[in-house]
């Protein structure tokens, strides 16, 4: 039987990598530096945000109007202190989580498209991994330049995978694989499956409420990696 073209979209944070919180120390910093304002976070999670979309609300909480050139300052400085954060990092909190690298491999070895799926900026995605040698194994993805709004950095990540693989993007199965109900509510809206892990704030159960296709505590459990490449296991 002849598999049907696949795309694997992993998200990072939480998903792919733990970082000890590098990214939000960083948004942190860039608001004091800019507005001297560390506090403009502490009211919200970045659990399956954007990039853009924390920029946007950071600055809705300090009173400052957010403007495409308001939220493209803040993200540019935070593009260079986030460098400076992960080569800070805390090497015992940051690590790879369990069963990803034999994912992203199983993938690759199947000539499945595997890319990202990441509220991350580009940049901010390669910076963090990088720390972990993961940033050579990923050709493409949808990333947080691409669109604010998770579903549509998703479909672009998508969209990418089937250019890649060189068939259309509705003949190809696509999996998002990520530990947030915002990855699940991105896969659920452009009629892709999602793979949930509990790695993160939110349990595998959770995910499955939020109405991930499968969910577990990690990608390490059985047949975790073998539904995510042939939706059977075993």
């Amino acid at each position: 039987m002849t598999m049907q073209p696949t795309i694997l979209l992993f998200d990072i944070d939480g998903t792919l990598i733990t970082t000890g919180g590098v990214g939000r120390r960083a948004l942190v910093k860039t608001f004091e530096v800019l507005y001297g304002r560390p506090d403009a976070f502490s009211s919200f999670s970045f659990s399956g945000m954007t990039d853009r979309a924390i920029a946007r609300q950071g600055l809705g909480v300090i009173s400052v109007e957010p403007t495409e050139e308001n939220v493209s300052a803040v993200l540019a400085r935070y593009l260079e202190l986030l460098a400076h954060e992960v080569n800070q990092s805390d090497r015992t909190k940051y690590r790879v989580h369990a069963g990803m690298v034999e994912a992203v491999n199983a993938g690759l070895a199947a000539s499945m498209a595997v890319g990202l799926g990441t509220g991350n900026l580009r940049e901010g995605a390669m910076t963090k991994l990088r720390q972990v040698e993961l940033h050579d194994l990923f050709r493409f993805g949808g990333f947080g330049d691409d669109h604010e709004l998770r579903p549509e950095l998703i479909r672009r990540g998508a969209q990418r995978g089937a250019d890649l693989l060189g068939v259309p993007l509705e003949e190809a199965r696509v999996v998002v694989i990520g530990d947030t109900p915002k990855d699940v509510s991105a896969a659920q809206a452009i009629g892709a499956l999602s793979l949930g892990v509990g790695t993160g704030e939110f349990t595998a159960a959770q995910l499955l409420e939020a109405g991930a296709t499968w969910a577990f505590d990690s990608i390490a459990a059985p047949g975790a990696i073998e539904l995510m490449l042939h939706g059977r296991a075993g």
